[in-house]
């Protein structure tokens, strides 16, 4: 296993809006059957007509083009090869919205998309791609949510609790396993009921 991310504590380190320092680090990284894109940014907390464009360019470089930049570099590989899995997280923001969090809803809608059309591009090539849509799960990068917002997202959970980061582990490596076979553009939610279709 191989983490990329922009600390130097990653095996491969890149900025992943940068499609250079991505391709460069899929060139040094070697053949990739799996690709689980977890980079996110929450983005700015306020309303839309706040929101600077350049706030709402940063949260799409993280969460959109990160992913189209990884898959663009990891597909041709695990098509050669017939085989592949990637998982993108995507988060129940891109389905139901959350107020005051326009930007990170709509980039997550964006990665619930790209999965769906890529699915759709890859299902004969033995290359599946599915969505991990999770609520609120207790990782760091909740801890820039500003505390009100965080209260009323997981206050629309029926389980009345934030998830663990264990609970999506699972889903995500059963899904990049060979245990899932006929399931490729998929939406798995991970919300503790939360999500409604």
């Amino acid at each position: 296993m191989l983490v990329l991310d922009q600390g130097e504590a990653a095996d491969l380190v890149a900025d992943v809006a940068d499609e250079e320092q991505v391709n460069a680090a899929f060139s040094e990284a070697g053949a990739i059957d799996v690709l689980v894109n977890s980079a996110g940014v929450v983005g700015p907390n306020k309303p839309l007509w706040q929101v600077s464009d350049a706030e709402w360019r940063r949260t799409f470089d993280v969460n959109v083009l990160e992913t189209f930049h990884t898959c663009r570099a990891a597909v041709p590989g695990m098509r050669e090869r017939g085989w592949g899995r990637i998982v993108n997280f995507a988060s129940i923001a891109g389905k139901d919205g959350n107020p005051n969090m326009a930007a990170y809803s709509s980039s997550k809608a964006a990665v619930i998309g790209l999965t769906k059309s890529l699915g759709k591009e890859l299902a004969t090539s033995g290359v599946l791609v599915n969505a991990v849509v999770p609520a609120v799960i207790a990782t760091p990068m909740n801890a820039d949510t500003e505390p009100a917002v965080l209260a009323h997202i997981t206050s629309l959970i029926p389980m009345r609790r934030v998830g663990a980061p264990e609970e999506v582990a699972e889903l995500v490596a059963w899904l990049c396993s060979d245990l899932v076979s006929f399931s490729t553009g998929a939406t798995y939610d991970v919300t503790g009921g939360r999500a409604t279709y």
